[in-house]
């Protein structure tokens, strides 16, 4: 199971975690694997495990690049013949090498066989000076290439085919897991499924070295990337409720402090490709060229597709499904947020509606990840299941869709929830809403000056003295009243936004304002809007996260033209990079939606029905989010009888509503009469407050027009019914007849 990152480490590790079982009896050897490459011992529990770090034990892969590899397999008996093994593949994060047999006990323990390996370019896999010189020519253009589905995938794709024709482990159950960089490898494993990228970028089946063919049961990828050019260097492009979220537009705005320490890490425990040798793999002149700043032109359009084309489980053609994955993403991990994955997830299940996916969030991850023990074992949990499931076909089948643990402080205070629905859509039923007609001007020198830099400053739970930035932007909702209330999901920005500078940039943050005067980091994103200068309507997010706003505490949205220190010559104190050429941001009209776990209905009347999603030129809904049905009170009969000079008709709240308050019903004739339409006003009722399920009678006079109409026209009327709840209109029953009584 993976061990999210701790503290301010950039390094993430996917380790496995579980008591050890008793010793067992002495099992037959496995003299070696990888085609005698590398040597196993059985351990005291009777564990096979092959590898070492002494100092490296290496294998060709498919282009006799020497990598470092190892693997376990369980104990012979009880756990099975050589053979029938599923197979559990272990990826480790940026900066890290193959994992050892004490983190792949607890899955040879349950009856797996386990693989490790050091990606290419880091440590022995051709990534320290020693191994370049031990391999000789065979480390020439091995390096460092950032997951290429073309070589680190094809390495774990070739490996696992080995262990297959040397008879050790079940071709029908390979798994894949791993965390931050392992992620990513594991996202692309199952985005591939049953396929390799060939080095000429082709498509081909996967099979082993003999000819078996192969595919993914199953992979758990934990705080991965999708998207690796977005996650890096966001522009806001992608919405959490769209079918299809690729990067489009303007190269966004760098995660300064982010790239610059993984670069570190690099250079530290690995081997970059010299500048400008390498297209595909220029990680040097990729950030030589995003430190430069704007304007960015054709060459960092270049960076942009190479990344996400090659480097991105994202872009993998999908014209089949994915192997199962459970994917895992922290809410306060500002690295590889979680959008990463719920853009796979909406795409996918637009495309695939069977497919078997399931989101798992929480308080976990790269900074400001909190990583409590009590999310990890949970998570670990849901993907001891998962595996069990899908590469040994025990239990039942795992649930579906989304499950979420939300932040809280202190530290010590347990995560609240798990909170879980049947699809990402179902997540928060209701939201908080903010409008503000008036026009701001967001300063080309407004700046959070690194407050909540999440290398520098990696608690989640950090405070600092509530102020407003000078030159920002900012709007603050209500308080929160008595019980408060808890966002589930991402915040959006739905404004006019007019650019004086086409190169500027817009930071968002959401903050809890306290009583006390300290403020707290909720939420962020990086935006570029439309750099037309034109003044129309656009919108963004801002990370999704889950987090209670208590009573009395303010959510207050601030909108900058940097998360950045200025200067900031070492490129750690800044989230987001500042943009060379920013101008003044002129923002009106300001919508701000906080989708909520509350119903719509409560709060008295605070938490209302999600509004209508804004959709951009191009994007469609996601499935999910197309087929949720709006929700509204509705009239129970929409065939009513009048009695003298008045109408009574029956309103219902819907069970998915708290209450509905501040409704008003409207009835407007909508008929013919002689060939000529007929259309006046008929009457209408109000109402403060229907609970949810509840119904309730509504008296509504006649107007003289309708009382005339049915007493020398006819004894029926079509009408058309309006029902509001506040500024909410609902189309439910809105065609009817109403019917004069006779006496």
């Amino acid at each position: 199971m993976p061990k999210v990152p701790a503290g301010k480490k950039l390094i993430v590790l996917a380790v496995t975690l579980g008591a050890l079982l008793a010793p067992q009896a002495a099992s037959a050897a496995i003299p070696s694997v990888f085609n005698g490459d590398v040597s196993c011992t059985v351990e005291g529990d009777g564990v096979r495990y092959c590898g070492g770090t002494g100092p490296r034990t290496t294998t060709p892969s498919f282009d006799g690049a020497p990598i470092d590899v190892s693997a376990a397999f369980p104990a012979e008996p009880p756990s099975g013949p050589d053979g029938t093994y599923p197979l559990v593949m272990l990826f480790h994060g940026y900066g890290g090498g193959k994992f050892g047999l004490s983190d792949m006990q607890h899955w040879v323990d349950q009856g797996y066989a386990t693989f490790s390996m050091s990606d290419r370019g880091f440590h022995e896999s051709c990534g320290s000076p020693a191994s370049v010189t031990a391999a000789g020519g065979d480390c020439d253009g091995v390096y460092i290439r950032l997951i290429d589905n073309r070589f680190e995938v094809r390495d774990a794709q070739y490996f696992a085919g080995e262990l297959v024709d040397e008879g050790l482990v079940d071709p029908n159950a390979i798994g894949a897991q791993g965390g931050s960089y392992g992620g990513g490898m594991s996202m692309a494993l199952g985005a591939l499924n049953d396929r390799v990228v060939n080095p000429d970028y082709s498509l081909s089946p996967w099979t082993s070295p003999e000819g078996t063919p192969l595919h993914m049961a199953a992979t758990a990828p934990v705080i991965p990337w999708t998207d690796l050019a977005y996650s890096l260097a966001p522009n806001g492009s992608t919405l959490d409720y769209v079918a299809d979220a690729p990067y489009t537009g303007p190269v966004g705005v760098q995660k300064k402090s982010f790239v610059t320490g993984l670069y570190i890490s690099g250079l530290v425990n690995g081997r970059y490709a010299a500048a400008g040798t390498d297209p595909t793999a220029d990680v040097t002149g990729w950030k030589n060229l995003l430190d430069a700043g704007e304007p960015y032109g054709d060459s960092a359009q270049a960076v942009i597709d190479e990344m996400t084309q090659h480097h991105s489980s994202y872009y993998i053609d999908h014209s089949e499904p994915p192997a199962p994955m459970l994917m895992a993403s922290g809410f306060t991990d500002d690295l590889f947020p979680a959008d990463e994955t719920i853009r796979y997830y909406n795409r996918t299940k637009t495309q695939y509606p069977g497919a078997d996916l399931k989101l798992f969030f929480g308080d976990f991850g790269h900074m400001r990840g909190a990583n409590k023990s009590n999310d990890a074992a949970i998570l670990n949990n849901r993907i001891d299941s998962w595996f069990r499931y899908y590469l040994k076909g025990k239990g039942s089948r795992p649930a579906q869709g989304a499950e979420a643990l939300t932040q809280t402080c202190p530290h010590s205070a347990p995560s609240d929830g798990p909170y879980s629905a049947k699809s990402w859509a179902e997540m928060a039923p209701g939201e908080v809403r903010l409008s503000d007609g008036s026009t701001k001007v967001i300063a080309p020198d407004s700046s959070s000056g690194g407050h909540f830099n999440p290398v520098s400053e990696g608690d989640p739970c950090t405070t600092a003295p509530d102020d407003v930035p000078a030159g920002a932007a900012a709007y603050s909702f209500d308080p929160a009243p008595a019980g408060g209330y808890t966002m589930m999901g991402a915040a959006t920005v739905v404004a006019k936004f007019q650019l004086a500078s086409p190169t500027s940039q817009v930071a968002a943050r959401l903050l809890d304002v306290a009583p006390d005067g300290t403020e707290t980091l909720v939420d962020r994103g990086l935006w570029r809007p439309d750099p037309s200068g034109d003044a129309v309507k656009q919108v963004f997010q801002l990370h999704p996260n889950g987090w209670t706003f208590e009573e009395g505490h303010t959510p207050r949205l601030e909108l900058l033209a940097n998360d950045a220190v200025v200067p900031d010559p070492g490129g750690l104190g800044s989230y987001g990079q500042a943009s060379v050429g920013q101008g003044n941001v002129t923002v009106s009209d300001l919508e701000a939606r906080l989708p909520v776990l509350e119903k719509p209905g409560s709060l008295g009347g605070l938490v209302k029905a999600p509004a209508p999603k804004f959709l951009p030129d191009g994007y469609d809904l996601a499935a999910d989010f197309a087929d949720l049905k709006a929700p509204g009170a509705q009239l129970v009969d929409s065939k009513l009888q009048v009695k003298g000079s008045k109408v009574t008709a029956e309103v219902s709240c819907p069970r998915a509503f708290d209450a509905c308050h501040d409704g008003s019903l409207s009835l407007k004739a909508n008929d013919k009469y002689k060939g000529k339409g007929v259309s006046f006003k008929i009457g209408s009722a109000t109402f403060d407050e229907i609970d949810g399920g509840a119904t309730e009678k509504l008296t509504i006079k006649l107007s003289s027009n309708a009382k005339k109409f049915l007493a020398k026209k006819k004894p029926k009327l079509k009408y058309q019914a309006t029902l509001k709840l506040g500024e909410v209109s609902t189309a439910r029953n809105s065609n009817g007849i109403l019917y004069q009584k006779k006496n």
